[in-house]
C-alpha cells in the first residue's frame, strides 16, 4: 500500500519522538494526528490533529484508527490489546509482534537468542529465592532489571555484591525482573535500521553511544574503526530479526562491543534517541525514512553530510544554554517545547557537524 501526500498519519504518544515524526511527515506533505493522554503533548503543538485518550483505552484508540491512514506509535510502553484494537481500523506499522518482543526484557533476550544474537549472561528472577540463585550463578556485579516498563536507567538496580541483593528486590518492589551480568565492553553503539513493507532494508553509520546516570548524553557518528568488526556483526544480527518480525519501520538495536562481537543489550521498534543526529547528519533522517517506510515509499539516502557527527542530549537545566549553542557555527538546536526542566527530563538535543564542508561568499 502506498499512501500519496495528504494521507493522514496516527502516532501513538505526545513526546518529542512523536513530534520530530510530525515535522518529518509534514515536509512530505502529509498530516499527522496525535494519540496521547496529556493535556498539551509536545507532538501535537506541530501536528495537524490530536486527540486526548487513554494509551489502556481500546475502544478510544480504535475510533482513532479510523480517523487516519496509517498509524505508528513513538514509545514501547503502550498495552498490546489496546493497540490492537487500533490495528483493526488502520494498518499500524512497526507490527504487534515488534512491540510484544520489545515490552518485555525476557521475551526480548529469549528471541534475540533463538535468532543467533548474544545477549549478556542472563536470568528471569520472579521470587527473591530466584535473585539469589541467580546471583550465584552469574555472580556479581550485576544488574536488575524490571521485565516491563523500565527506560532512561528506571527499573533498575546495580547489584555489586551479593550483599546488595534486599535491597535490589526492594527497589523493583518484587516486579518480574532479570539479572544480567554486567560485562567490561570497549564501548556502546546502536544499529539503526529502516526497513519498507517491501522488505528494502537501509541503515545508518552506527553511532558510539555514551551513557550518564543511565541516560544517553552523547552519539558519535560514525563509531571509530575499532569498533568496525562488531558493529558488522551486528548489523548482520539487526536485519535478521527485522526479517523476523516482518519489521516496517525504525529498528533501533543496542549493543556493547566486546573485541569484535556485538553483546546485544536491547531493541526499540521506533525512531531512537541515538538516531537524532541523522537530521542534520545524514541525507534522509530516521523520522523521513520512518514515514517513508509506513507510507510504502522508497527508503532515501543515509549518507553522513560531514566527516562527524556528535549529538549531544541536552537534559533537565542544560537547556538553559539555548543561546550560547545557537551562536556556535554548525551547530543543529532542537528544543521540544517541555516548559519544565526536571533532572533527568529530555529537554531537547544538539547535532553539530565536525569537518563540514562550508560555502563561502
Amino acid at each position: 500500500m502506498r499512501l500519496a501526500p495528504g494521507a493522514s498519519i496516527g502516532i501513538v504518544g505526545g513526546g518529542q519522538l512523536g513530534r520530530m515524526l510530525s515535522i518529518a511527515a509534514a515536509r512530505l506533505g502529509y498530516k499527522s494526528h496525535v494519540y496521547a493522554p496529556d493535556a498539551t503533548p509536545p507532538a501535537a503543538e506541530v501536528a495537524a490533529g490530536f486527540t486526548r485518550g487513554d494509551y489502556g483505552d481500546a475502544e478510544a484508540l480504535r475510533r482513532f484508527g479510523a480517523e487516519v491512514d496509517v498509524a505508528t506509535y513513538e514509545f514501547e510502553n503502550i498495552p498490546v490489546g489496546a493497540l490492537a484494537a487500533l490495528a483493526e481500523a488502520a494498518p499500524l506499522h512497526p507490527p504487534l509482534r515488534a512491540l510484544e518482543v520489545a515490552q518485555d526484557r525476557l521475551i526480548e533476550k529469549q528471541f534475540v537468542r533463538d535468532q543467533g544474537g548474544a545477549p549478556t549472561p542472563f536470568l528471569a528472577v520472579t521470587s527473591r529465592g530466584d535473585l539469589d540463585q541467580a546471583l550465584a550463578e552469574i555472580g556479581a556485579p550485576a544488574i536488575l532489571k524490571t521485565r516491563r516498563l523500565g527506560y532512561d536507567g528506571k527499573g533498575q538496580a546495580r547489584i555489586e555484591r551479593a550483599g546488595d541483593a534486599a535491597a535490589a528486590w526492594k527497589a523493583l518492589k518484587g516486579a518480574p525482573a532479570i539479572l544480567e551480568a554486567m560485562v567490561e565492553f570497549d564501548a556502546e553503539f546502536s544499529i539503526l535500521l529502516c526497513r519498507g513493507a517491501d522488505g528494502e532494508i537501509v541503515t545508518w553509520d552506527a553511532p558510539r553511544n555514551i551513557h550518564a546516570n543511565g541516560i544517553l548524553d552523547r552519539s558519535i557518528a560514525p563509531a571509530g574503526e575499532a569498533l568496525d568488526a562488531a558493529i558488522r556483526a551486528g548489523e548482520t544480527l539487526a536485519r535478521r530479526i527485522a526479517g523476523a518480525l516482518d519489521h516496517v519501520g525504525m529498528l533501533a538495536i543496542e549493543f556493547f562491543g566486546v573485541s569484535d562481537q556485538a553483546l546485544f543489550n536491547e531493541l526499540a521498534p521506533r525512531v531512537h534517541n541515538s538516531g537524532h543526529w541523522t537530521i542534520e547528519g545524514a541525507v534522509t533522517s530516521q523520522f523521513e525514512n520512518h514515514v517513508r517506510a509506513i507510507c510504502g515509499l522508497p527508503l532515501g539516502d543515509t549518507a553522513r553530510t560531514a566527516p562527524r557527527v556528535e549529538m549531544k542530549n541536552l537534559i533537565g537545566a542544560d537547556v538553559d544554554q539555548w543561546l550560547d549553542l545557537m551562536r556556535e557555527p554548525d551547530a543543529f538546536l532542537h528544543l521540544y517545547g517541555k516548559k519544565n526542566a526536571r533532572p533527568g527530563r529530555k529537554m531537547g538535543h544538539v547535532t553539530r557537524l565536525i569537518g563540514a564542508a562550508r560555502e563561502r561568499a
